[in-house]
């Protein structure tokens, strides 16, 4: 089961972080799903991942990609180490593009159910991110 509960972890990062399909985020998203670790204010549910994913990062990085270096599983929980990658080419969280290569290191774990996400909890260096295109954006002006 684990090895089946990787798979759906590795199709959610490859088909819905990196290629945007809409059908294949439908399936796996389980109705009752919740974001543990959604910023504050955001949708803990379904809706709140797939704004954070097509309104603030696909925006400002149009080409993401996303490195899994590591997957750790037991029972019903998965444990996944990855970079998601780019390149700042839009608006990102009030800083406009500075066309410079971006990476966002995130640890997550998540809970499969039937095949489905039904849970999650993550860090990442997002806020890292921020302060260094912000560093860039005033140092260019």
């Amino acid at each position: 089961m684990t090895a089946q509960n990787k798979a759906v972890v590795r199709r959610f990062n490859k088909e819905i972080i990196e290629e945007n399909n809409l059908e294949s985020f439908k399936e796996i998203m389980d109705p009752a799903f919740i974001n543990h670790t959604a910023m504050p204010g955001m949708d803990k549910g379904a809706a709140g991942m797939l704004h954070t994913f097509n309104n603030i990062l696909r925006p400002a990085f149009p080409d993401l990609k996303v490195t899994i270096y590591e997957q750790v599983a037991e029972g019903d929980k998965v444990t996944t180490f990855k970079i998601i990658s780019g390149t700042h080419k839009g608006t990102f969280m009030g800083i406009p593009a500075t066309h410079q290569p971006v990476s966002i290191r995130v640890m997550d774990m998540v809970t499969v159910r039937d095949g489905k996400y039904y849970e999650h909890w993550g860090v990442n260096t997002m806020a890292a991110l921020v302060a260094e295109l912000k560093a860039i954006n005033s140092a260019e002006k």
